[in-house]
């Protein structure tokens, strides 16, 4: 059974990661279609405001600047990059060196971009050197690390975080939308659901489901209920549940957050498009997003912060 300091830093590393993976998809998008844009454009303030990026013009430099490199915000990209070598420094010898080295050269090449006095003109570039490295890193890990209790962790983390984040995007973007049914969109609207699900690296995985027929309902159905594809919420909450499973039979301490898992599961695998599409959607998606922190919570009440007692009677 892994110390609890390991399992949080495993579990931190893949959360960080998967944060910094998500906001520079996100960044890249709304830079892209802030392109040739000489007015305001709601769906980039959507797009930043999901990433908690306010206050600036958003159609600006300044707020990519700000999601990338704003060393005053532990959400950044560079925070969550610097985070995740940090952990991972603090149980080196829990990870393969092929991670270690991994990792270490993202934070080098991201710290030389943040350098860079050109980095502001080059926001694609610098969005595509995290995801491949994040990307690569993840990779590794699944070839590399043994499949055990630290790699469930890694599991564990990367699935929440992912659930959480894609959960937030979709409850800003469609609370400007509630009410709207299914209706094919409209020539300006296209472009904005169709930045929506490159922010989510789903577009043609959408395209190949319902053609590129782009309407407000289809969208939540893949990115909420779709069992198979690997950013929707449904395929997150059973890999949450998978890894819950997989750490409490090594450990034999299963417990809440288990259930929660499986209570989150259960409602997804059950639920209808139907039901949770319309004036009730932001709530919905806000209930995703507490579902999660109560996992989150329930995970360390239980395999980090436990009491000792719990753990002499394991």
């Amino acid at each position: 059974m892994l110390l609890s300091r390991v399992a949080d830093a495993l579990y931190w590393i893949s959360r960080y990661l998967e944060r910094a993976d998500h906001t520079a998809r996100v960044v890249d998008v709304a830079v892209d279609l802030g392109l040739g844009r000489q007015s305001r454009f709601t769906a980039i303030d959507r797009l930043y405001g999901s990433l908690g990026v306010d206050g600036v013009d958003a159609s600006s430099a300044t707020a990519a600047e700000r999601a990338f490199f704003d060393a005053g915000s532990g959400s950044s990209v560079l925070a969550c990059v610097v985070a995740a070598r940090e952990n991972a420094r603090q149980v080196r010898e829990e990870i393969s060196t092929d991670m270690w080295e991994q990792l270490n050269a993202l934070f080098l090449r991201l710290r030389r971009m943040s350098q860079d006095p050109a980095r502001t003109g080059r926001t694609h570039y610098v969005a595509r050197a995290v995801t491949e490295g994040v990307h690569l890193f993840q990779g590794i890990t699944d070839a590399t690390m043994t499949h055990g209790e630290g790699w469930q962790y890694i599991e564990l983390g990367r699935y929440i975080e992912r659930t959480s984040a894609t959960a937030a995007l979709l409850d800003v973007h469609y609370r400007d939308f509630v009410g709207r049914g299914d209706q094919p969109a409209e020539v300006g609207e296209y472009v904005e659901w169709a930045g929506l699900l490159r922010s989510c690296c789903a577009f043609e995985a959408y395209c190949r489901h319902y053609t590129a027929d782009l309407r407000s309902i289809r969208i939540a159905e893949f990115l909420i209920l779709n069992a198979d594809f690997p950013r929707s919420i449904r395929f997150g909450a059973s890999r949450i549940q998978a890894s819950l499973k997989a750490i409490a039979a090594l450990t034999g301490r299963g417990g809440r957050a288990e259930r929660l898992a499986g209570r989150l599961l259960a409602s997804l695998d059950y639920g209808q498009v139907d039901e949770i599409v319309g004036e009730q959607l932001p709530q919905y998606l806000e209930g995703i997003v507490r579902q999660a922190n109560q996992i989150n919570a329930a995970v360390y009440q239980q395999y980090i912060h436990y009491p000792i007692d719990a753990a002499l009677s394991a």
